[in-house]
């Protein structure tokens, strides 16, 4: 597992499939994926399955990444950038187990990667999309310094994009 990041705080390394039980149970609380547009695994082997066909790092040279606590070394959730083909453009995304909201992790974490995308990967522009109702998200985006771009449609429900550029 390979660690690309460290926060005064945190620890944000590769996902690996040794993180199937920690991606299941994240996955697995309604309220977490509730405005994400994506389903719970049906199982830790799902999930294990999908962390082993991960192919972000290796085609792009980074993607989501798991997001440790360093004083307990316990997985919180993810944070990281993801290219969109599509729109060929980079987003910064983030998801923590619900018990770790509200602790300021996102942030610190989201921050951390927003600076790496632009130091180390040379990005010129970082997009944050989120579900118009999801308030706490869209609080992190502005956080972190995005700003508000345009509405969009995302898993057919209303929501905004954000950007920041170098």
């Amino acid at each position: 597992m390979k660690h690309i990041l460290e926060t005064s705080r945190l620890i944000l390394r590769e996902l690996d499939s040794k993180d199937a039980k920690n991606f299941y149970d994240l996955n697995s609380n309604p309220n977490v994926i509730k405005y994400t547009g994506n389903s719970a695994f049906k199982n830790v082997e799902e999930a294990k399955e999908f962390l082993e066909n991960y192919t972000d790092y290796k085609f792009n040279g980074y993607g989501r990444w798991a997001v440790i606590l360093k004083t307990t070394d316990k997985f919180i959730g993810w944070c990281g950038l993801k290219f969109d083909e599509l729109e060929n453009e980079t987003d910064i995304g983030f998801r923590f187990f619900e018990e770790e909201w509200n602790k300021g992790y996102a942030t610190e974490s989201a921050i951390a990667c927003i600076h790496y995308g632009f130091e180390k990967l040379k990005l010129k522009r970082i997009i944050g999309r989120a579900m118009k109702e999801n308030v706490g998200s869209i609080k992190v985006l502005e956080k972190i310094g995005l700003e508000y771009e345009k509405n969009a449609v995302l898993a057919g429900k209303d929501a905004v994009i954000y950007k920041i550029e170098k």
